[in-house]
């Protein structure tokens, strides 16, 4: 069996653009804020990176088939460059292309990219209306909040729920982003909000209401990743932060043909968690994981997510959100950045920017959200497509020899 990439790759630096409706800046300004970041932060010239690797999920027309426009906006010096698609997963693909090509010795120092420039074309992020003429003709009548309220149903069905407790739950999850979102200066919405305001709110698709969904953004973010060998060379007395696993697993079929699958859970995070699990030498994330990012397309995702990545027992993961497990100051803080919902979620750099929120807290170079508690291992989740059929990518970074 594989061996896997656990402390092959290291991270030499990282960076974000702010999120949010960027009417100021085109996609080529919003990876070079990212970039500039990245590469102070690595400290490292243009000429050292070897090969880049850029995501980009939606937006064609502004960044197009290639990877093309990233060599031009960051002028690369004519290395190898690869464009990459994989739904809201488009930023971790990005991540695990440039992480595998340093494990397998092919490079030493490398870019990844996630980049989105979403606002200025209409796409809105609740879309009645699909986008694109093969998803007009597959899905003309699906909507993203439809197929989640579903994913609520089946949950509180075959836990046996009180729909008002998990509406309860949802709350606490959107209230908590808020308050987190509000204390990050990149993020698109730093408005806090009450539970009150939560349960008042419009529905969009039962028992999913307005500010149960998380919108769309602008936005780019960025790694740079070598061996830990080099990072030590280059960054010498800095503690390194190394990649332990990155996973992706895709659905076959079998969720959407109704066969096993019970529509109350992401069969397919499960089963990526288990195997970045396995290569991380985790046997009990709850105790073992200090912090998590996860794919908070809408709040019940988040709150079902807890148990598919072995947060929470079967059928306990409303208790343990209004306990307040997963607040920023509870056991295992989740989105401290304030996620999906608040950060924003420019899809192409979505996994990039999950990864970056950890490599900040790990560094204690949060700000005003830097976690009391110390924490060696993080863990990010993201999810694209429909609870039915999709892709889950889950990446766990931390301490070299955590």
């Amino acid at each position: 069996m594989a061996s896997g990439i656990r402390d092959k790759v290291a991270i030499l630096g990282m960076g974000c653009s702010r999120f949010g409706e960027r009417w100021d800046a085109g996609a080529d300004e919003l990876m070079l804020e990212a970039f500039n970041e990245a590469k102070a932060d690595a400290g490292i010239d243009l000429k050292q990176i070897e090969a880049a690797w850029l995501g980009v999920c939606l937006e064609e027309n502004n960044v197009g088939k290639t990877a093309g426009p990233l060599a031009a906006a960051l002028r690369l010096p004519r290395i190898a460059a690869t464009r990459v698609e994989n739904a809201c997963a488009t930023g971790t693909e990005a991540l695990r292309g440039a992480a595998y090509a340093v494990a397998a010795g092919a490079y030493d120092i490398v870019l990844a990219l996630g980049v989105e420039k979403l606002k200025d074309t209409g796409y809105g992020g609740l879309p009645v209306r699909t986008r694109g003429v093969a998803n007009d003709l597959w899905l003309p009548n699906s909507t993203a909040p439809g197929a989640f309220a579903q994913l609520a149903s089946a949950y509180a069905a075959k836990h046996r729920v009180d729909p008002k407790d998990l509406k309860r739950a949802m709350a606490h999850v959107s209230v908590k982003s808020h308050d987190n979102g509000a204390l990050n200066l990149k993020a698109h919405l730093r408005n806090r909000i009450t539970e009150d305001d939560v349960l008042k709110a419009p529905t969009i698709a039962a028992p999913l209401g307005l500010y149960d969904c998380c919108g769309v953004s602008d936005g780019a973010a960025c790694a740079i990743l070598t061996t830990p060998e080099i990072a030590r060379a280059l960054q010498p007395g800095r503690e390194l932060v190394t990649i332990k696993a990155l996973e992706l697993s895709v659905s076959n079929g079998e969720e959407a043909g109704f066969r096993q699958w019970d529509g109350a859970g992401i069969q397919t995070a499960r089963e990526a968690a288990a195997r970045a699990y396995a290569g991380a030498g985790i046997g009990d994330p709850r105790r073992q994981i200090g912090m998590a990012e996860v794919h908070d397309c809408f709040s019940v995702t988040e709150t079902v997510l807890m148990e598919d990545l072995g947060f929470s027992a079967p059928g306990r993961a409303i208790h343990d959100v209004l306990d307040g497990c997963f607040d920023r100051d509870g056991a295992l803080p989740v989105q401290p950045d304030g996620g999906l919902k608040c950060f924003g979620h420019p899809i192409g750099a979505s996994g990039l920017r999950m990864v970056y929120e950890i490599w900040l807290q790990l560094q204690g170079r949060a700000g005003e959200r830097q976690l009391k508690k110390p924490f060696d291992l993080g863990l990010t989740h993201n999810l694209g497509g429909h609870p039915h059929q999709n892709v889950c990518a889950v990446a766990i970074v931390g301490r070299q020899g955590a």
